[in-house]
């Protein structure tokens, strides 16, 4: 991750290419199945221990999984201690799920709010309560996930010979309208009847019998965070502090306190003072993950600005500016559109940024902001379709990107249902299309990847092509399949600390490991 080729001596060997296995799949449809717009995933996030997986979709629900197979083990901590081999792969199960979000009306702007879900981030547990945050277009609102007891009573426990009175038993166990309740009392008299009862009551006390105790996930809506965007909202990330958030739409990102609901800074602020003099848009922001005052933000020009919060109450001017200028001699109509990143993220370690524009994943490292240290090529083979990509609106599909845990891979999601997963250690050739189906491996790519240096080797950065397949005729992709723009995989996460995926196509979620 030093930002050599792979050419420059004294790197140690790159891993090994994984082999991705199928692990699971919810919500699998049947052949034919015609899927409900509302139950198209839209968002999907491990917390940072890897033991839950929030999705939320279209409908405005948020789903929760839970991890069965460490406690199946044990404590994995342990076992990880004690270098124990954990054989079998992650499991999930299904733990529960709420309406987070409903359909809204602006009656001032007469705009429908829709109820889907945009973003949903991972709050710090306490005393054994999962919080998270979900956000749609406009509000925001923080959730506090628990396991309740819920007590069943069997029976009341009453004694027959006991009830006296009016030729009345308390046959029931139960006591319903003119019984007798224990230890003396009677129930309201629904019947008009006249009740009586042993002088000095009942000897004894008799209780209701619990029968079971069962537990179930609630979910409770804290604090909703509102009327702070004009625009919508894309992205939402917690701060390392654990106390605060920000949110940002397309001009404006909003830092926040999670105990203060009514109240937001306004930290970045892009708007011009006329909007025609508008070039560029906030597409994406990102806390950093070990430094509470670092945050990063993207633009649809292709540009990451880092942003330092203890400069300025407003970061009006960033601490470091993240772009690659191509050059004016290959510029289009689509150079632009193309170029605008559609989603970044930190490294686990803070010192490396991933984006995804349209065309293609970059990885750069903050501390060489001249050009990015690897560049990893997703839609090359579609470079002659951009007109008809631009007339079914393709062009504008916005692609989620992650990285795993260890920062030796980097994942992006593509048509087709195909994602991809790069190696990023320099001298890597990993280069791996997989199929969000139970059979991953079978879009995997047969021809042997090129591995190029760019035209400057000043620059140091590294290239994964794979051949391009493009022009060879209409629908085809660089593996020689046929691609499908209607079914294309948006949203992926990369478990905190394991080789393991959770990608959504359309309403399925699909699970591997490696």
């Amino acid at each position: 991750m030093n930002g050599k080729g792979p050419d420059d001596a004294g790197d140690p060997a790159a891993p090994p290419a994984l082999e991705w296995k199928f692990a699971q799949v919810f919500g699998e449809r049947t052949a034919g199945e015609e899927v409900q717009e509302v139950d198209i995933i839209s968002a999907i996030e491990f917390d940072k221990s890897g033991d839950h997986l929030a999705t939320g979709d279209r409908g405005g629900r948020v789903v929760l999984f839970e991890r069965t197979d460490v406690r199946a083990h044990g404590c994995r901590r342990d076992l990880e201690r004690l270098d124990y081999p954990v054989s079998r792969h992650p499991e999930f199960r299904y733990q529960t799920e709420f309406q987070s979000h409903e359909p809204e009306f602006d009656y001032l702007k007469s705009l429908e709010i829709e109820e889907k879900i945009n973003k949903i981030r991972w709050c710090q547990t306490a005393n054994s309560a999962l919080f998270l945050l979900s956000t749609n277009d406009k509000t925001i609102k923080f959730w506090k996930v628990q396991e309740k007891k819920v007590k069943r009573i069997s029976e009341m426990n009453l004694d027959p010979s006991q009830a006296v009175g009016n030729d009345s038993s308390a046959s029931s166990s139960t006591p319903g309208p003119g019984s007798w309740l224990p230890n003396g009392g009677c129930s309201y008299n629904y019947m008009g009847n006249d009740f009586s009862f042993p002088p000095g009551g009942f000897p004894s006390l008799r209780l209701p019998v619990v029968a079971s105790q069962e537990t179930s996930q609630v979910a409770k809506c804290r604090r909703i965070y509102a009327h702070a965007h004009d625009y919508h909202i894309n992205s939402i990330s917690t701060n390392s502090d654990g106390e605060t958030f920000i949110s940002a739409d397309d001009l404006r990102i909003n830092l926040w306190n999670l105990e203060i609901s009514n109240q937001s800074f306004n930290i970045v602020d892009v708007k011009p003072a006329n909007m025609e003099d508008l070039t560029e848009v906030i597409t994406s922001a990102e806390f950093h993950p070990a430094h509470c005052n670092t945050l990063a933000y993207s633009s649809s020009k292709g540009s990451i600005r880092l942003l330092d919060l203890r400069q300025s109450a407003l970061c009006d001017n960033h601490s470091q500016l993240f772009e690659e200028h191509e050059a004016s001699s290959s510029r289009s109509f689509f150079t632009e559109i193309i170029a605008s990143i559609s989603d970044i993220k930190f490294g686990k370690d803070g010192r490396h940024i991933l984006s995804r524009d349209y065309m293609t994943l970059k990885l750069w490292d903050i501390n060489m902001d001249s050009s990015p240290v690897a560049t990893f090529q997703v839609h090359e083979y579609l470079r002659p379709k951009l007109c008809d990509l631009y007339e079914n609106d393709s062009i504008f599909d916005k692609f989620e990107c992650c990285l795993s845990g260890d920062g030796l891979r980097v994942a992006t999601g593509s048509y087709s249902n195909l994602f991809r997963v790069f190696g990023c250690v320099a001298g890597s050739t990993e280069a791996t299309t997989l199929e969000a189906s139970k059979n991953p491996m079978r879009r995997q790519v047969q021809n042997p990847v090129r591995s190029a240096r760019s035209l400057s080797s000043l620059t140091r950065v590294v290239r994964r092509d794979q051949p391009v397949a493009g022009a060879e005729g209409p629908g085809i992709d660089a593996n020689g399949n046929s691609y499908d723009f209607t079914t294309k995989l948006l949203h992926l996460a990369w478990h905190p600390t394991e080789n393991s995926i959770a990608c959504a196509a359309a309403n399925s979620l699909y699970m591997y490991y490696a």
